[in-house]
């Protein structure tokens, strides 16, 4: 409260101020004006004139203030006047003169005619003077702070939202940040200066002058530029050793949201050099709402991610299936708390369970089913092939029966790029599922349907937290092999190629992501290395350990085949059916059902006489 009060007479006081210098103001300007007219010469001044200034003297104060008050001038923040305020300050000022013109003309007074235009001129000196002194004041006093130990910065972007970061740093008095340089790659604007900052060079010379000008900090402000050019810029700036912040993208620059709050740093993400895949999940959740909706694996990464996604377009019941309690009641906890008018049921089964899953679609009957659970770690499944098999292909076989039996609209497989030319025993157990899902669709009701993509980013057991949890205990970063390559996507990509999937999909397709070029992981662990402020190799040792069992060299995401079918997302693809022996299929699969069930200590032989591309590799 007492805090409160004192703002308020701050406030009161800083009103009366600006008031009452208005006052003098008018007061010097009528002199002023006078004198100008009369080059400075008193005497020379008719006492009339002074005369007729006393007697409007008061009437100007009224007007003068009533119209000031109008355009706000007693309330902005003129630590942070801009262009805006100035229009203010210059409109208020010239309508206040033109009002002082007709007063004076009704009033019956006759002042020389170039007095009118002089007071104007020297009034509107006087406002923006008082107006934005203190800006100024507080600019010097920033600058002298800031060359005594301020946070050297480089930007790169010229564009509007590069001014904006430029601006909003030489008004803040919370930002200890120095602006010494601007990058840009339009010849136009080298050699040009915003705000006083000048336009170095374009990024050929990032180097240089991080070097010269002892550069701290870089942030790259671009958000209207491709992905691919932002990668090569990052590529440059991280042999640096500054620290490197991104505004995110043209959505915050678009709604405004340019700010210093809002970069954010440079994420492993910005290295993939593609754009986004880009998805109207507005359009394609259509269909979601009023739609019963299970997912399976619910409290995975991926399907956590799905759940969130479907839980925004308005579903009539969405069910979540998981077999792991702590993961299952973490997404339960952030649903409730976000959407609570949700109708959410979370069920603890095994899609192991015939019995199970069968209850829960007899109980429910989904519309839509979107299956993520899956055993997915290949070394641990290359350890345990057995359990890989009865939960990736039994498990998806149960619950692709019980949405059939039960009648589901859809069935989103959740497959992997690993499943082609599998040479493990997940990638392998993947390509039965996505076999039986093209089987059942085509003597089914239900539309069945596949997603393939690569890694994903950020996920549970990816490489990217794994990378920056050794970085953080001091390394060594742990890399198989130094020319593995991998594909990779983030976790709203992989949801986002799901969902479309579940959108568009007839029946029998493999959706597959056109995920742009590989990743090598060396680079990325060096990346990431090097984003966390530290040299590769120097402060943080890259030790290689060796391919894992069933660790391939390379992934592909289509097989030979199945060739290529283009869909209205240019990125998204889709892989035609593969004829197979059905009643073949499915006598071997009954056989590996009853092989499995008694823990061989060799199952692949079994698999490859259903997958034949699969080829299993030693250690």
């Amino acid at each position: 409260m007492m805090s409160k009060r004192v703002r308020d007479y701050k406030l009161l006081f800083r009103r009366v101020f600006l008031a009452s210098y208005d006052i003098a103001a008018i007061l010097v300007a009528s002199a002023l004006a006078l004198l100008l007219r009369f080059e400075f010469s008193y005497s020379q001044i008719e006492p009339k004139y002074i005369e007729m200034v006393w007697q409007y003297f008061p009437i100007n104060i009224l007007v003068t203030v009533v119209v000031f008050y109008f355009f706000r001038l007693y309330h902005s923040l003129w630590a942070f006047a801009g262009v805006t305020e100035m229009q203010n300050v210059v409109t208020a000022c010239v309508l206040t003169s033109l009002l002082q013109i007709v007063g004076m003309q009704l009033m019956g007074m006759s002042p020389p005619r170039s007095f009118y235009f002089l007071y104007g001129m020297v009034f509107v000196l006087l406002i923006t003077m008082s107006r934005f002194i203190y800006r100024f004041m507080r600019m010097v006093r920033r600058k002298k702070r800031i060359a005594s130990g301020g946070m050297n910065t480089m930007i790169i972007g010229a564009g509007e939202a590069g001014n904006m970061i430029i601006k909003e740093i030489m008004t803040s008095e919370h930002l200890n940040f120095k602006v010494s340089c601007v990058i840009d790659d339009d010849f136009e604007k080298i050699g040009r200066y915003i705000h006083g900052v000048k336009v170095v060079g374009d990024r050929t010379k990032i180097l240089r002058y991080v070097e010269s000008m002892s550069i701290d900090q870089i942030i790259i402000a671009m958000p209207a530029v491709k992905k691919r050019e932002i990668k090569e810029i990052i590529d440059i700036c991280k042999e640096t050793s500054c620290e490197l912040k991104i505004l995110p993208g043209i959505y915050q620059f678009m709604t405004g949201e340019v700010s210093v709050s809002k970069l954010r740093k440079v994420e492993i993400e910005d290295l993939l050099g593609r754009d986004p895949v880009s998805v109207n999940l507005s359009q394609v959740m259509g269909y979601v709402q009023n739609k019963v909706v299970l997912v399976t694996g619910g409290g995975g990464s991926i399907g956590s991610e799905l759940c969130r996604q479907i839980a925004a377009h308005q579903p009539k019941q969405l069910i979540i299936v998981d077999i792991y309690e702590n993961n299952a009641y973490d997404i339960q906890q952030e649903l409730i708390g976000k959407y609570p008018d949700l109708d959410l049921v979370v069920l603890i089964a095994s899609v192991r369970n015939s019995a199970r899953m069968n209850a829960i679609f007899e109980t429910y009957h989904p519309n839509l089913v979107y299956h993520a659970a899956a055993h997915k770690h290949v070394p641990l499944m290359e350890n345990s092939p057995n359990e890989a098999i009865k939960n990736n292909v039994f498990g998806t076989w149960k619950t692709v029966v019980a949405a059939d039996r039960y009648g589901a609209d859809k069935f989103v497989l959740i497959s992997t790029d690993k499943a082609v030319n599998p040479t493990n025993i997940m990638g392998a157990s993947k390509r039965i599922c996505e076999m039986i899902v093209q089987t059942y669709n085509r003597h089914s009701d239900t539309e069945f349907v596949a997603v393939r993509f690569g890694n994903v980013l950020g996920s549970n057991g990816s490489v990217i937290p794994l990378f920056k949890k050794q970085i953080e205990m001091g390394g060594p970063v742990k890399v198989t092999h130094p020319d593995i390559i991998r594909y990779f996507m983030t976790i709203p990509e992989a949801v986002s190629l799901v969902l479309e999937a579940g959108a568009k999909a007839h029946g029998g397709e493999i959706f597959v992501l056109d995920m742009g070029e590989p990743v090598k992981i060396l680079d990325l662990a060096k990346n990431l290395i090097r984003l966390s402020g530290l040299i590769p190799d120097e402060d943080i040792k890259i030790e290689f350990t060796g391919l894992r069992p069933g660790e391939k060299l390379y992934e592909e995401l289509l097989m030979d085949e199945e060739g290529l079918q283009d869909t209205e997302n240019k990125l998204i693809h889709i892989g035609k059916p593969i004829v197979l022996d059905e009643d073949k299929f499915f006598i071997q699969l009954e056989h590996l059902k009853q092989v499995v069930e008694q823990e061989p200590d060799e199952i692949r032989r079994f698999i490859q006489e259903i997958v034949p591309t699969y080829h299993p590799k030693s250690p």
